[in-house]
């Protein structure tokens, strides 16, 4: 049996015990939470891993490009790329919104939750330079530790020969922590039981029931960006089977629907990356914790459409400027949230604001939604997820960092 179950390919694992856990949570309901802490072990095993492999494996990703004008070409196109499927992720969602009114008739009551400050964005900007790294790498602060990582990856490569001795001891160090990685996730089908089983058991499927409008607008919307963003990506732009990208890009994708999280899913974002879409080591490395903390299309989809369900709740007419600044707010919302569940349900504070939401109504807004948020926040998770293992691969190939060999044969998991 146990010969079986590890010579099954770690996706299938994964997804035989996502069912599991859904069966068991809805027959032993909310007593499934028992079986929480089995989740918080691989939540945790997942993240004691997130800091040191993004800290390692981009200085060894930068050094490994060996140009510094590889690293403006790269650095371009990723960014350039990231900012584009955001973009379609925006429209994607507030046509959905539009043409589906979700939020038509709907009564928030008087439900309201505490909201946490917002920051503006001239201080996030400045957060993103650390004072101290080493304070940075203890509080997993993702953008200033991916700051100075490029900077110190930059700094070893420029200095050459006398440089080789770190050099040579981040590349080992990347694969150690690959290697680690890789242990971690035969914990991960475990995990994804307990936490299906947890939120099924706790009733986080029916909720969704209550506002199936709004449900139907996000799930279509996230939906309809993988298969015509990304997939015209693959098909269209860069000459790839797009069926084999999302199938390879699964064990990543599963992840991320049980974590809710692209900053706990990382690790097997770039295990799935190298291993089943033949995307190098430096761009695996430097694109993709990138992208877990500025890629989020997932969440531009959904705060676009609440941002629209909040207007047509409040009788609040929104015009095409109106739309034009919803756009433009959601773009700085969804690249400064947080990797972490439901973060981006507390950031709509900024989008709601410009189209004349107080306060007061974006609490009730808030406290409506909050119930049913995980599901909704699994589904933007495996959207975001995607996106940067689409990006990623874009960029593998036009920085000749990639191996089509590796990713038109089957997933090895």
């Amino acid at each position: 049996m146990l010969k079986t179950w590890f010579e099954t390919t770690l996706w299938k694992r994964i997804m035989g015990m996502l069912v599991l856990g859904i069966i068991v949570g809805q027959i032993w309901g909310e007593g499934a939470t028992s079986i929480a802490w089995l989740g918080d072990v691989f939540i945790r095993l997942i993240r004691m891993v997130v800091v040191p492999l993004v800290f390692v494996t981009l200085v060894s990703g930068i050094i490994a490009m060996g140009d510094p004008k590889k690293l403006g070409s790269l650095g371009a196109r990723t960014m350039g790329m990231y900012i584009g499927t955001t973009a379609f992720a925006i429209v994607i969602g507030l046509s959905l919104a539009a043409l589906l009114q979700p939020g038509a008739g709907v009564d928030l009551g008087s439900t309201s939750r505490d909201l946490p400050d917002t920051s503006t964005l001239g201080s996030g900007i400045a957060s993103i330079i650390p004072t101290n790294p080493i304070a940075a790498l203890a509080q997993g602060k993702m953008l200033a530790i991916i700051f100075f990582s490029i900077l110190l990856g930059a700094g070893i490569m420029l200095t050459g020969a006398k440089g080789k001795p770190i050099a040579t001891l981040f590349d080992a160090g990347s694969e150690v922590m690959l290697k680690i990685t890789h242990l971690v996730m035969e914990v991960a089908p475990f995990g994804v039981f307990a936490l299906i089983a947890g939120m099924v058991g706790t009733g986080g499927i029916t909720k969704l029931f209550s506002v199936m409008p709004l449900v139907v607008a996000v799930v279509g919307g996230c939906i309809l960006h993988m298969l015509i963003v990304h997939g015209s990506i693959m098909k269209f732009i860069l000459k790839l089977p797009a069926g084999r990208f999302f199938q390879g890009a699964r064990g990543a994708q599963l992840v991320a629907f049980s974590t809710s999280s692209s900053s706990a899913t990382l690790p097997v974002t770039i295990s799935v990356a190298e291993d089943n879409l033949g995307i190098k080591t430096p761009v695996a490395s430097s694109v993709l914790p990138l992208g877990s903390t500025i890629n989020m299309d997932g969440t531009a989809v959904y705060v676009g459409i609440v941002a629209v369900f909040a207007a047509q709740a409040f009788g609040i007419h929104l015009g095409l400027a109106e739309y034009v600044m919803i756009a433009l707010s959601t773009t700085f919302v969804s690249i400064g949230t947080a990797a972490v569940p439901s973060a981006s349900l507390f950031l709509m504070a900024t989008v709601l604001q410009v189209i004349g939401v107080d306060a007061a109504q974006t609490a009730l807004v808030v406290g409506f939604l909050f119930p049913f948020d995980r599901p909704l926040d699994m589904l933007r998770t495996v959207v975001n997820v995607t996106g940067d293992l689409s990006v990623a691969t874009a960029v593998a190939k036009w920085e000749d960092e990639f191996n089509e060999d590796v990713f038109r044969a089957a997933p090895t998991e």
